[in-house]
């Protein structure tokens, strides 16, 4: 139960910088105020293509590192509390980083909506407009934990440092004579 209230909360906390990375890493957005509402200029140009991309981005990094970090932190026995911490901790950062990258700026940019006249142009705030991106982190920090348990158990026991069968000397757990008999001879030497 710790393992995954733990997990959850740090994730969580990483939504913090990733938002006020994305909201300084984004294009600018410029927008047309039309009878007081603020209207893309460009509804299918790179500004907001751009927005998304950069939080899909942030996101895509986010998810590997935290499943990557999650497998070399967590240890055995808890694989279940940690994906359910990279699950739940991943969808609670992204949605922390989209509403507080979204939130900065927003007062000055409703501000300056409400006092432009028609037709004026105005630049705004970071605005996710494709909100299936934010299942990106939890999605790519399970599967990345998982990716890297399944190839962890496809290697032989003596790959990952442990002492098993399949040791150069041993056959079932016992010492194994490797010595080589000598043609048409058994190992002491006599006529088989």
């Amino acid at each position: 139960m710790w393992t995954w209230a733990v997990t959850t909360l740090i994730i969580a906390l990483l939504g913090l910088p990733a938002g006020l990375l994305w909201t300084e890493i984004s294009p600018k957005v410029t927008y047309i105020v039309v009878q007081g509402q603020a209207l893309l200029a460009e509804p299918e140009g790179q500004g907001p293509i751009g927005v998304d991309g950069r939080f899909a981005l942030i996101a895509v990094v986010a998810g590997v590192l935290c499943g990557a970090a999650a497998y070399l932190a967590g240890g055995r026995g808890n694989d279940l509390p940690l994906v359910l911490g990279l699950a739940a901790g991943g969808l609670a950062a992204s949605l922390l980083a989209w509403r507080l990258g979204h939130q900065i700026g927003l007062d000055a940019f409703q501000r300056a909506v409400r006092r432009a006249p028609d037709g004026r142009t105005v630049t705004g705030v970071a605005q996710l407009r494709a909100t299936g991106i934010l299942v990106f982190w939890p999605l790519l920090g399970v599967a990345v934990y998982g990716v890297l348990e399944a190839l962890v158990k496809r290697l032989p026991a003596g790959d990952r440092g442990e002492a098993g069968i399949g040791q150069p000397d041993q056959i079932g757990g016992g010492q194994f004579d490797l010595q080589a008999a000598p043609a048409g001879r058994d190992v002491d030497g006599r006529e088989g």
